[in-house]
């Protein structure tokens, strides 16, 4: 799975990188190096100039790629109770067309979520008090350091409390689409986000796209050598915790006498 990433680019930064359109976009986000469910994210969407909530009517112009603020975890159109999105962070690539909270959204809306990197707990042989094994969190990023863009979905939750000309009534969402780990890291853990290479981002974002099998298509695991991992502190189990050190490598244990 993926339950916690970095995200430091600026909109400036994103806007070069995924060619946005429309920054739409009112409040800047701080760099966040702790990235944790139901934080607002950077998501990039493709929607129709206006369509500012949910998609109502007709409109024939063309679609235009938008950089928007989402909350991390989906919250399906037909729920009664946003806090479901607690549990939607990730969705299982092999499943996602065929579950009613995320294959609307798969078949229409689709993103992307920029990222520096993910985080992986991988069990140590060392034990808690309590007998479990401790876990090592390790930082997972591309190795020339280029942005992670992982495949995504998003929804817009009409809120039925607050007024038609509420503009908060629409609560936008999303939640991080997963596959099988790659060789590179799949010792670390068993998942990982999937990745969209820049030559796909078009198509991903197509909203008229929308046959499952082309699709999966699109999504491959990373290519070897795409990304690499190093241990980092366990500081970034609190997400109380946030700054660039999260980042750091630990330094390398002392070998030990001949």
């Amino acid at each position: 799975m993926c339950g916690r990433y970095a995200s430091s680019r600026r909109p400036e930064d994103l806007v070069e990188e995924f060619e946005i359109d429309k920054v739409e976009v009112k409040e800047t986000l701080a760099p966040d190096f702790n990235v944790a469910p139901t934080k607002p994210v950077y998501t990039v969407v493709q929607r129709p100039p206006g369509k500012g909530g949910a998609d109502e009517g007709g409109d024939d112009a063309a679609p235009e790629r938008q950089l928007r603020v989402t909350s991390w975890g989906l919250v399906p159109f037909w729920a009664k109770d946003p806090a479901i999105g607690n549990k939607m962070i990730n969705a299982r690539m092999e499943t996602v067309h065929e579950k009613p909270a995320f294959r609307r959204a798969f078949a229409t809306r689709r993103c992307l979520l920029p990222a520096d990197g993910y985080y992986e707990w991988y069990p140590t042989e060392q034990k808690t008090k309590a007998g479990k094994p401790l876990k090592q969190p390790f930082f997972i990023h591309p190795a020339d350091d280029s942005v992670l863009a992982m495949a995504g979905l998003y929804e817009i939750w009409r809120d039925p409390t607050r007024d038609e000309d509420d503009p908060a009534r629409f609560k936008w969402t999303c939640t991080v689409l997963t596959t099988s780990a790659e060789d590179a890291v799949g010792h670390i853990h068993d998942r990982m986000p999937l990745l969209v290479e820049p030559e796909r981002y078009d198509a991903w974002l197509d909203p008229t796209l929308s046959e499952p099998d082309e699709l999966r298509k699109l999504l491959v695991p990373a290519a070897p050598g795409r990304l690499e991992a190093y241990p980092v502190s366990t500081q970034v189990n609190s997400v109380r915790n946030n700054g660039p050190e999260l980042l750091d490598p630990l330094p390398a244990e002392p070998e030990g006498p001949a």
